[in-house]
């Protein structure tokens, strides 16, 4: 009865509005530290990116933005979810924060979303993928990102984040809740390009770089 209540709207818009708003106390009494600002200076500036972080630093990420706003950034930041109801739900949380919402999947119907992301690098605004979401498997990016990077010419900038207190839950996932009143850390590691007809070969690298962005967030916190 529980889990068939949880898919009707009306309960999910209220969970996502009570999620949106701890997460908002979370995030704001955490003291944060910007790790790598060398590589994600000239997108507070205005170049279009393509910002890849894993699925379970998730609720984290909006701290990006709030760094980039700080220091004058306004490109509009378009957040790739799935159209699942896993997608959606996460869809209407994100969006309490600024964000704009596509929905699609980087593997599933993946062209339509590539099509539509690279519309709007090609208008200055800035993409952000999970590429291993919405149901991994973890850590294990799908094709959508290194495509989208090898036809815009638009690197990816991988990211991650951490703080000191925090949940980790029994998802597939291990998604990171954070806590309010920690110290917390975000990671920009080196841009990977990726060249136009090379895409498959560089999705190792992007996991990579993926996964080093985030053990080092880790290991900032004490994680």
């Amino acid at each position: 009865m529980l889990k068939r209540l949880s898919q009707h709207p009306w309960p999910q818009a209220a969970l996502a509005h009570l999620l949106g708003r701890y997460l908002a106390v979370a995030l704001r009494t955490t003291r944060w530290t910007l790790h790598g600002e060398e590589n994600v200076a000239r997108h507070f500036a205005g170049d279009p990116a393509v910002v890849a972080f894993w699925h379970e630093r998730l609720p984290m990420m909006p701290v990006l933005w709030f760094e980039a706003r700080r220091r004058g950034a306004s490109a509009r930041v378009n957040v790739l979810v799935s159209r699942h109801r896993d997608g959606r739900f996460i869809g209407a949380v994100v969006s309490r924060f600024g964000l704009q919402v596509v929905h699609g999947s980087s593997s599933r119907g993946g062209a339509t979303s590539v099509r539509t992301m690279l519309g709007l690098l090609e208008r200055g605004e800035h993409v952000a993928i999970t590429p291993d979401g919405p149901r991994g498997p973890r850590r294990r990016a799908a094709a959508g990102v290194a495509q989208v990077a090898a036809v815009s010419g638009v690197a990816v900038l991988p990211c991650g984040a951490q703080t000191t207190r925090r949940r980790v839950m029994q998802t597939w996932d291990r998604m990171v809740v954070p806590l309010p009143f920690g110290r917390g850390v975000i990671v920009c590691g080196t841009p990977v390009a990726v060249a136009r007809d090379e895409w498959q070969e560089a999705l190792p690298a992007i996991e990579q770089a993926l996964t080093e962005a985030a053990e080092l967030a880790d290991r900032l916190c004490g994680a």
